[in-house]
């Protein structure tokens, strides 16, 4: 989907239909024609929109110097769903300045990141470049910060799950959330080096207001960074110690059900022996088999009592 913003002479910002320098060009899961169009009407490498199309490209900045083009790769978390489970994990969105003239924004995919800056966008000038990379860079901090929190709020769901059974899906799906904090922890270092690159003013100019925004970013970034690595250290020191309970209840199993096996094997040992077709004790005797039975019992009795003392059957 392709959609223009821009603000006027007066200060108002909105949606319009053609490209004029000052507007803000806002793509998110774009056709081929779309993209077409905005490069052919922009004059501007192709290439640099399909960068952030790639769900795999990383965290960097790009400069085209023949064309006064300058791409930002930021990475964005999202939530990958399916039947069973459900991922964090991270998507890249692009910013390009294009000149002094534009600004585009790209995703995969809609972007919350974006939507929140549109609902505010009286509030901005589209020909402020630079002012809008820096609010995005800013509540894409504050967003990895909320996805953190219902990570570890999942996380202790997950941990009162697993205190009463301990089932597969409970296991999976701690990895799952295991899993998760390792991709945007490696998400949010990657943002960090880029918007210290950016601090150093070396790659757009930035004002005073400026350096503020991108300040209270990086300390937002850093902030979501220190929770997202205690979250994996709790998480991982929980799977731990779920995991040595399992083993611990698995031996304790093990160790009653070997215990069981040697007390029903002692009758079953006296009772092959007077089956044998040989002459045995108590084989003419009356009462031959209510001795055995005794005996049998008396001996099952003294190794039930004497594996009960060496905490066998508990």
């Amino acid at each position: 989907m392709l959609k223009l913003y821009r603000t006027n002479n007066d200060g108002i910002t909105n949606e319009v239909n053609d490209f004029k320098k000052g507007t803000w060009i806002n793509l998110y899961n774009p056709s081929d024609e779309e993209i077409k169009l905005v490069s052919t009407s922009l004059e501007i490498n192709e290439e640099f929109i399909r960068y952030a199309l790639d769900s795999e490209e990383n965290v960097r900045i790009d400069i085209d110097d023949d064309n006064n083009e300058v791409l930002f790769i930021i990475d964005t978390p999202v939530i990958e769903e399916n039947e069973k489970s459900r991922i964090y994990t991270t998507l890249p969105m692009g910013v390009i300045f294009v000149r002094d003239d534009y600004i585009i924004t790209v995703s995969i995919k809609e972007n919350a990141i974006f939507e929140d800056i549109i609902k505010g966008i009286k509030r901005i000038a589209t020909y402020k470049k630079s002012r809008i990379l820096l609010q995005i860079l800013y509540n894409n901090a504050k967003s990895f910060l909320d996805t953190l929190l219902k990570v570890n709020k999942e996380s202790e769901i997950a941990e009162h799950i697993l205190q009463k059974t301990t089932s597969n899906d409970g296991v999976v799906h701690m990895l799952n959330l295991e899993k998760s904090l390792v991709y945007l922890t490696r998400s949010l270092k990657s943002n960090e080096m880029l918007m210290e690159k950016i601090m150093r003013g070396k790659v757009i100019k930035l004002y005073e207001e400026d350096e503020d925004l991108l300040e209270d970013a990086i300390i937002e970034n850093k902030q979501a960074i220190e929770m997202s690595q205690i979250y994996s250290n709790i998480l991982a020191t929980t799977m731990e110690a779920y995991s040595s309970i399992i083993s611990n209840n698995l031996n304790g199993v093990m160790k009653v059900l070997t215990s069981i096996t040697i007390i029903i094997a002692i009758p079953t040992l006296i009772a092959s022996f007077w089956g044998m077709n040989v002459p045995v004790p108590f084989s003419g005797n009356h009462f031959g088999f209510l001795i055995m039975v005794i005996i049998s019992l008396l001996l099952t009795i003294g190794a039930t009592v004497w594996l009960k003392k060496k905490n066998m059957l508990s």
